[in-house]
């Protein structure tokens, strides 16, 4: 397993090399690790993953373009999530930034009660698809608090944030769930959302910048809509 690991790392390191000294454009990719467990782990594990990462990666705490999915898996009750074959560690990061992060390969992390066992990467180019979707946007909104957050006032939060970034002045926005996460002794609030009616572009750009904060801790990361399994 060491040996098929230092060999996939090598095989990597040496083509993102190769692309860079080339001159090609910088550009986000999906980072992705197969994990491996027998426990289940937090379904909330959002802070817990990014605590166990940016330990063997100090740079995840500096504002650095990376985001973490959240893993998928098979939500089994009590709040636990079950791994299966396609879990993963995801992170989205400009492939400039790809080298460091390769050292998680072969580690344990922890979360919380439970370990799991980091494989070897694999790249992933972003796809456009003009209908993406987060599982849960996080966004401050001044002098409105987590109870006090409406549907509403979070669709206007999104809109102002897309319009900032020059995004989708056509684009549906279609708020879900009101979904939460513990950062530890607060609650943090949100809502999934779907944005459609995107351009290749646009559906790219929003990809790579995302919306709201904790990207870190897997709030605000889009996938193409329906490619989530939890």
């Amino acid at each position: 397993m060491a040996l098929l690991v230092h060999l996939c790392l090598a095989r990597l390191a040496e083509a993102i090399g190769t692309s860079l000294t080339m001159g090609e454009s910088r550009m986000h990719v999906d980072l992705t690790f197969r994990l491996q467990g027998t426990e289940p782990i937090p379904a909330d594990h959002g802070y817990a993953l990014y605590a166990a990462v940016s330990h063997l990666i100090p740079e995840l705490h500096r504002e650095n373009g990376v985001a973490i999915h959240p893993i998928r898996g098979r939500q089994i009750g009590d709040r636990k999530l079950m791994l299966m074959p396609w879990s993963a560690l995801a992170m989205r990061v400009p492939d400039n930034q790809i080298a460091p992060l390769l050292k998680l390969a072969g580690k344990s992390l922890r979360l919380d009660y439970a370990t799991v066992r980091v494989g070897v990467p694999e790249v992933r180019a972003l796809v456009p698809s003009t209908a993406i979707q987060s599982r849960l946007v996080v966004i401050k909104v001044a002098h409105v608090g987590a109870e006090d957050l409406t549907a509403a006032t979070f669709t206007v939060a999104a809109r102002r944030q897309m319009d900032e970034l020059r995004l989708g002045a056509e684009a549906i926005l279609t708020v879900g769930k009101r979904r939460s996460f513990r950062l530890k002794q607060r609650e943090i609030v949100g809502y999934e959302l779907r944005v459609s009616g995107l351009t290749t572009t646009e559906s790219l750009v929003l990809q790579e910048t995302g919306l709201g904060g904790k990207r870190h801790m897997g709030c605000g990361v889009f996938v193409a809509a329906g490619e989530e399994r939890t």
